[in-house]
């Protein structure tokens, strides 16, 4: 029964969520966050191996796969993403381990952050702290161009542009310059069936739309970034850093100075993998997950 599957939708802030399991309830939960523009299923190549030291939790996140999709930019503000996974790990049993990967990173920072009595260790594959992240958009350098990506997101009516034609150059984005050899039919046939769901895409979009997070013109740097206080975005929980150097949307200075949020960091660099590490190679993510605890609980 270790890598028992089952799903089931729960009640959040009075809204359904749909959620996948893996593994033996009776084991300490891990809380996985999806990203963009993937779904909960994006861990199940991950999950049933990390299911004999951990109960996997996956939900389909606001606006995704299954789960409620309100209509509205103003719903998805960080404050009502954090709100709706603190609520499921109450449900769960505090404190959890979170693990987060692109968009679920910072819902993961989020809750580490600002809800510290609710994590108790964080895991983030290819995910940034805003904060470095904030940065490095500002810089007008080698990230900002990276990201320039989200102002079409941003646009009003990028949600048609990319479902024409089959949803053409939502594919294009979301495969562009990086591995693809994961990505079987069958995994491409059910992603298109997620973003399919009446009006998901522009809800899963509405993450990008919502978010304060400013990107500055390539060599032109923004030089009137607000002072953060340091103190109220620290990540004290033991963190693990999974990194897939070969990214090209996340680049290596977007988690520049991330050691002075996360005094208990420790850094996997993974450099023959990419922004799809836990689809890539999810035995090398389990791995380096395991190992890691075991370190931190000798």
């Amino acid at each position: 029964m270790t890598n028992a599957f089952r799903t089931e939708t729960v009640t959040l802030q009075g809204n359904p969520f749909f959620l996948r399991h893996w593994g033996d309830p009776s084991l300490p939960p891990l809380l996985m966050l999806h990203g963009f523009p993937e779904y909960g299923g994006a861990w199940a190549d991950l999950a049933p191996l990390l299911a004999h030291r951990f109960h996997c939790i996956a939900p389909d996140q606001r606006g995704y796969g299954q789960s409620w999709a309100p209509e509205g930019v103003e719903n998805y503000t960080a404050s009502a993403l954090l709100a709706d996974m603190a609520e499921l790990i109450d449900q769960i049993g505090a404190p959890v381990t979170v693990m987060g990967h692109d968009w679920g990173a910072a819902v993961a920072y989020g809750l580490a952050m600002f809800k510290p009595d609710l994590v108790s260790r964080l895991i983030i594959a290819n995910g940034v702290h805003p904060v470095p992240f904030q940065r490095a958009m500002a810089s007008g350098g080698a990230q900002s161009e990276a990201s320039q990506y989200i102002n079409f997101l941003r646009r009003d009516d990028s949600h048609d542009l990319l479902a024409a034609n089959d949803f053409a150059k939502m594919r294009d984005l979301f495969l562009a310059k990086m591995d693809t050899g994961w990505l079987t039919d069958e995994a491409r046939a059910a992603y298109l069936v997620e973003w399919s769901r009446p009006g998901r895409l522009k809800s899963m979009i509405h993450w990008y739309r919502a978010s304060p997070l400013r990107i500055a013109e390539p060599g032109s740097p923004l030089t009137d970034l607000p002072v953060l206080p340091v103190e109220r975005l620290m990540v004290r929980c033991p963190h693990l850093l999974l990194w897939g150097e070969r990214d090209t949307a996340l680049l290596p200075e977007s988690t520049a100075g991330l050691g002075e949020f996360a005094p208990d960091l420790t850094r996997v660099t993974l450099p023959d993998l990419d922004h799809w590490l836990i689809h890539q190679d999810p035995q090398t993510i389990a791995d380096a997950v395991i190992a890691w605890l075991g370190k931190i609980q000798s």
